[in-house]
C-alpha cells in the first residue's frame, strides 16, 4: 500500500476488519470488463465514499465549535443526509449479492480535508469542489440507471441530488458570508485548494477535478456567475 505525505493527508480514520483501505485509485478494483461486478463495485465505493463525508461533517462540527450556530446547524443537517445515503447506498449494493467489505475502499477524501485547518477551506474543498463534482455524476448516472430500468437506482439518485445540491448551496452562501466578514478569509481559500490540488494528485494521478454543470444547476446550487469559479 502506498503511504501518503503527512505533509498533505492527515491520519486515517479508523476501519474495522471487513474493510481493505487502499490510498489511490490505481490500488481499487477499477473493473471495466464484468457489468455486473463493476456495478456493485460502483455502489460499494459510493457507499464508502458517503461514509466519508459524514465523517468529514462530524468533524467540521467538533474541530470549529465556535463557528455561527446557523452553519453548524447546515452541516448538522449535511451529516444526517449522508447518513442517509450510506444506507441506500448499501441496501443497494447488499440486494445486489454484495458483500460490505468485498472491495477495497479510500479514505482520501476524509485525509485531505481533515488536514486543512480552516472551516471555509473546508466547505471550499469538500462542498464546492468534491460534492459538486457530485451532483455531475448523479446526473449522468440518472440517464445510464434510467435506460438500463434499474429503478431502485432511480430511485436513490432522484433522492441523492437535491441533499448534494444543497449540501453546495449552503456552502457558496457560507463562504460568501465570510469572506464578506473579513476578506483575508480568502487567502484560507487559496491555501486550502492549493494544499488539496497537490494532495489529490497523488490519490488519482490528475490535478483537478473537473466540474461541469449546466446553468441551472450551477444556478440552483449557489454559483451566481461565470466569475466565480469553482474550487478544482
Amino acid at each position: 500500500m502506498s503511504e501518503l505525505d503527512p505533509e498533505l493527508f492527515a491520519d486515517p480514520p479508523s476501519r474495522d476488519a471487513r474493510f481493505h483501505v487502499v490510498e489511490t485509485w490505481s490500488e481499487m478494483d477499477n473493473i471495466y470488463d464484468d457489468q455486473g461486478k463493476m456495478a456493485k463495485e460502483f455502489l460499494h465505493r459510493q457507499m464508502h465514499e458517503e461514509v466519508n463525508g459524514l465523517e468529514i461533517a462530524c468533524r467540521n462540527i467538533t474541530d470549529f465549535p465556535n463557528a455561527d450556530w446557523s452553519l453548524r446547524l447546515a452541516i448538522a443537517r449535511q451529516i444526517w443526509d449522508e447518513s442517509r445515503h450510506v444506507e441506500m447506498f448499501r441496501r443497494a449494493f447488499v440486494e445486489r449479492g454484495g458483500t460490505v467489505g468485498e472491495f477495497p475502499v479510500l479514505c482520501f477524501e476524509f485525509r485531505i480535508l481533515t488536514k486543512i485547518d480552516s472551516l471555509i477551506g473546508r466547505l471550499t474543498v469538500q462542498n464546492r469542489s468534491f460534492e459538486a463534482a457530485g451532483i455531475q455524476a448523479i446526473g449522468e448516472g440518472l440517464e445510464a440507471v434510467k435506460s438500463a430500468g434499474e429503478e431502485d437506482l432511480v430511485a436513490l439518485f432522484d433522492a441523492q441530488l437535491p441533499d448534494e445540491i444543497q449540501h453546495v448551496r449552503y456552502a457558496n452562501r457560507w463562504i460568501r458570508i465570510l469572506v464578506d466578514r473579513n476578506p483575508r478569509n480568502a487567502l484560507d481559500i487559496v491555501r486550502a485548494v492549493s494544499q488539496a490540488n497537490a494532495a489529490f494528485h497523488i490519490v488519482a494521478g490528475e490535478a483537478a477535478i473537473p466540474i461541469d454543470l449546466d446553468d441551472a444547476l450551477k444556478k440552483e446550487a449557489g454559483f451566481l456567475d461565470d466569475a466565480t469559479a469553482m474550487a478544482r
